[in-house]
């Protein structure tokens, strides 16, 4: 295929390499039976599905056990269209019922440069919401002027090499700026110890769209792929 997307720099390369199984695609629906999918993830759960597309292709990385059926399917699909296998997967991987999903996938090399807003606490800090609890390592949280909790951001941390931010902030405290602030904090973070970090929302989240946005993670055009985790 001749290249027509983004760049991806070399970090997020490795981090897609070690988490999808492969990376770039080598066609237009590239499917990867990959171990990893049949393993625990960031936070002990399994994740059976998980692909991105750059406009290029999409890779889909299953477990190897349906990668062949998985195949079969896509090359049948029509024009070799992720859309057009979207039905067809959750029962392929073993999940009928699940709803297959599309989000935008958004990375940052160069966060912009606003106001740290928190400090980097455990997640089990018995002050957190429990939403942090299964963030598999610290998580940054700006507190209200009663040391309450008003924003925070967890790393997922995928692999050695990309960890994804998740951010959300307290109904009180929305619209000060503080989810953007912590998510450029997170990043540089994330970037001086050697990863890429990425952040992926719905398409139709205007709110996330404009933290990215403001932190520093444009939307480059790219898609995630998924299924929800297997408890």
């Amino acid at each position: 295929m001749t290249p027509t997307g983004p760049i991806f720099p070399d970090r997020l390369v490795s981090h897609l390499q070690a988490w999808l199984g492969a990376w770039p695609a080598e066609e237009a629906v590239h499917i990867v039976g990959w171990p990893g999918r049949a393993e625990p993830g960031w936070d002990g759960r399994v994740y059976p599905l998980a692909g991105v597309g750059d406009g290029n292709g999409v890779v889909l990385s299953v477990p190897p056990a349906v990668a062949e059926a998985v195949t079969g399917a896509a090359r049948k699909a029509k024009a070799g269209s992720v859309e057009a296998l979207a039905a067809r997967l959750p029962a392929l991987v073993g999940r009928r019922g699940d709803n297959f999903g599309r989000g935008v996938f958004r990375w940052s090399t160069d966060p912009s440069p606003l106001p740290d807003a928190g400090e980097w606490v455990e997640p089990s800090d018995p002050r957190l919401p429990d939403w942090l609890a299964p963030f598999n390592g610290p998580v940054l949280v700006a507190w209200d002027g009663d040391g309450r909790y008003a924003a925070g951001v967890g790393r997922k941390r995928h692999d050695d090499f990309g960890q994804e931010l998740a951010v959300a902030t307290a109904t009180a405290q929305r619209g000060k700026g503080l989810a953007r602030r912590l998510v450029a904090q997170a990043a540089r973070r994330v970037l001086d110890e050697g990863a890429v970090p990425t952040y992926l929302h719905a398409p139709d989240n205007v709110g996330s769209a404009r933290v990215a946005d403001a932190a520093g993670f444009p939307d480059r055009g790219c898609s995630v792929y998924g299924l929800p985790a297997a408890s």
